[in-house]
């Protein structure tokens, strides 16, 4: 099959940090796509050349159109770093493609500050949520972003200082590897750099003062860090859930119930591939879910604030299932059942109930699809006049289920 698609990847310096091959395939090329910045980096040729449309998704359309037509597509550094690579990858066939890298912005970066690459975070906050990098902020941690425009680095030195993280370096890398190099530092909480390039990279050195937010990687994060009404799974029994659910790197999990949101949240932290569908019928609730998300740097959660029943129907095939609420009827146990045929071979449910309804609902469920049944009993420490005595909390029995793999309906 002929290599009729190629994608390039160039950086600042233009054509003339091109390899050979790079510039063989541009000049080949019968169409030529990329942004106008790109576009403007290489010498006119014989190719017809087309900008970037917008949604993109047109573009796309219109390249796959073109085979068997020789066409080259014009990308930032490397293609394949949250680049146009990864998206023409997955529709044309690797034996139809051939890609040329450039140094990425992650690559040029840490060259730059002397950063090891294998001990440094990257992400981008190009057209995405400016929440997201809420997760990259803990003690000792070292960042890259490649950032939306000359705004983003401003915005991130406002959330390190609101986290207490105002003794944080950032470096703010401007048009690397091109004529107009600029590399400025500054202290998060001294931010003052102005007319930054859109193009740019940021690198935070995470740095904290006194009593910062630190919210942990391993689930069980304290209640009072989340919004709710009282209807949050508590931190201790939220550990012991989290560890049945058993987060995988792009598992998918419905929280039917979900209350603060808070067990999607630790699912959606555990793994940056990993999404999670928050059922919640309650406004309050859902928006207090919103608020959560963005707080703890998963932005991108997905929220359906409607009856259990019916989000049933239009969510994807699930790798693991928390029911929070809405056991001790016949219709919650039915959708239960619904939500055990949806789940994929292999995938887990879990299900908490604190009332005796639901025990006897987890009782039910458990003679039917079998599992094992445990209870947990949470006490803590609280003062008893001038001593300390051991308050318990409510009781909870928990239901966990594995789907067998060769098991396709319940």
């Amino acid at each position: 099959m002929t290599r009729w698609l190629s994608i390039v990847g160039i950086g600042a310096d233009g054509s003339s940090g091109l390899a050979p091959a790079a510039r063989d395939l541009i000049k080949q090329a019968q169409f030529l796509y990329g942004g106008a910045r790109h576009l403007a980096l290489v010498p006119d040729g014989l190719a017809t050349r087309v900008e970037w449309s917008k949604p993109l998704s047109v573009s796309i359309g219109e390249i796959l159109s073109l085979k068997p037509q020789r066409v080259c597509v014009l990308a930032s550094g490397d293609p394949m770093w949250f680049g146009i690579g990864v998206q023409l990858a997955s529709a044309v066939p690797s034996e139809e493609l051939v890609i040329v890298s450039a140094p990425s912005a992650f690559s040029l970066s840490a060259a730059w500050l002397g950063w090891p690459l294998s001990k440094t975070s990257m992400l981008s906050l190009h057209g995405r949520a400016i929440e997201t990098v809420e997760r990259e902020i803990e003690p000792g941690a070292r960042f890259i972003a490649l950032t939306n425009d000359g705004n983003t680095a401003g915005d991130v030195a406002l959330r390190l200082v609101a986290r207490g993280f105002g003794r944080s370096k950032m470096t703010v890398l401007e048009e690397l590897g091109g004529p107009e190099e600029r590399v400025r530092q500054v202290l998060a909480e001294d931010f003052n750099l102005i007319d930054i390039h859109d193009l740019n990279t940021i690198a935070v050195d995470c740095c904290c003062a006194d009593k910062p937010a630190i919210y942990s990687d391993v689930p069980g994060l304290d209640d009072d860090f989340f919004i709710h009404d009282g209807q949050i799974t508590k931190k201790e029994v939220r550990a012991i859930t989290l560890a049945r659910l058993a987060p995988s790197r792009e598992g998918i999990l419905w929280d039917l119930g979900a209350g603060s949101g808070a067990i999607s949240i630790e699912w959606m932290r555990a793994s940056t591939q990993a999404h999670a569908y928050a059922v919640e019928r309650d406004v309050g609730r859902a928006e207090a879910i919103r608020k959560n998300a963005a707080r703890f740097g998963v932005p991108d959660i997905s929220i359906l604030n409607c009856e259990m029943a019916d989000a049933l129907d239009v969510l994807p095939p699930p790798d693991a299932v928390f029911i929070g609420g809405g056991l001790g009827s016949d219709d919650g146990e039915r959708e239960v059942g619904r939500a055990y045929q949806a789940l994929n071979p292999g995938g887990r449910m879990v299900a908490n109930a604190i009332t005796l309804l639901g025990d006897a609902a987890l009782l039910r469920l458990h003679e039917r699809f079998g599992g094992d049944l445990t209870r947990i009993a949470i006490s803590r420490a609280a003062p008893v006049g001038r001593q300390l005595g051991w308050r318990p909390l409510m009781p909870v029995t928990q239901w966990t289920v594995t789907k067998s793999w060769s098991d396709g309906t319940a």
